[in-house]
């Protein structure tokens, strides 16, 4: 019996080919293009594990044209309508 390590087995690298992804537009001006933004949440101390109150950025992405920040990329940041 061989006491050397065993080499973890390594998985294919998959390709996407990315001219068969849809594309995604803002809801309101249909631009392509998006900017990173943040929306800053204010963490109550009830709910902080700190036990203090706090800020939170959570990154998402607003339409470079007109401003808008698509509802897709609002999902689980509470900020859903």
């Amino acid at each position: 019996m061989s006491t050397r390590p065993v080499k973890p087995l390594t998985k294919p690298k998959q390709t996407v080919d990315l001219s068969k992804a849809d594309n995604v537009k803002c809801d309101d001006c249909g631009n392509y293009l998006f900017i990173t933004s943040y929306v800053i949440k204010r963490v109550s101390a009830i709910l902080s594990p700190s036990g203090q109150e706090g800020l939170v950025p959570v990154q998402v992405y607003s339409c470079g044209n007109c401003g808008q920040v698509p509802k897709i990329f609002l999902e689980g940041s509470g900020l859903e309508e």
